[in-house]
């Protein structure tokens, strides 16, 4: 198979890559990583030495794409499938769906990874100050977004794109940190995306796992 998908089922980022995947109906393998398996975390510090999934490697192009904004984009120019995820045609909406990419990505996600973080820390070692202030950035940055989504179906229009592959994990753990009922436009759009194919299926095959989630 070209395509092997080097992830864990529970890792958000590597959700958005498997979003971007199943909307392009790439074949590709997916390949499991347990990071306390010490042959595991060998294989992945040899993939990309910083030791961070999603990775894909396309075996016929012989490339290693590391980063999932990265992995979607690669998949969008080289195994494109019925949704133009990066918006290719249109070099302005294509740079604005990478900034909705960017600050769902900063704002968002990456302080909803610090409050998990924090949860899988031992006692003593805890951050209170810094799991405050993410939860902080992560409302003021829902604030800002729940009023943009209004009459939209998706984040980018009518077309399903990188955004929404951004947007469907972040927003689906930030869920339990800060409950999106508090945004209606935020609200309506996490369950459309929760009913999009590409990410009930995303769902669906990490059921399994959620007992390991920490908050």
């Amino acid at each position: 198979m070209a395509l092997e998908l080097y992830y864990h089922p529970l890792s958000s980022y590597c959700w958005k890559a498997l979003i971007a995947l199943y909307e392009t109906g790439a074949e590709f393998e997916p390949i499991l990583l347990d990071l306390s398996n010490p042959e595991h975390d060998a294989l992945l510090r040899r993939l990309w030495p910083p030791r961070k999934f999603p990775v894909l490697r396309d075996v016929a192009r012989d490339m290693v794409v590391p980063e999932s904004s990265t992995i979607v984009e690669y998949l969008a120019q080289h195994y494109p499938g019925p949704t133009d995820l990066c918006l290719s045609g249109d070099p302005d909406r294509a740079r604005q769906t990478r900034l909705r990419d960017r600050f769902l990505d900063l704002y968002i996600h990456n302080s909803m990874q610090k409050v998990s973080d924090d949860a899988l820390r031992p006692e003593g070692v805890k951050d209170p100050h810094g799991v405050a202030a993410a939860r902080t950035a992560m409302r003021t940055a829902l604030e800002a977004l729940d009023p943009q989504l209004e009459d939209r179906t998706w984040m980018m229009g009518d077309v399903f794109t990188l955004a929404d592959c951004s947007a469907a994990p972040a927003l689906f753990y930030s869920d339990r940190i800060i409950p999106m009922a508090g945004f209606a436009n935020i609200s309506a759009y996490l369950e459309r995306l929760k009913a999009r194919p590409s990410f009930a299926r995303v769902l669906k095959e990490a059921e399994p796992w959620f007992q390991y989630v920490p908050f």
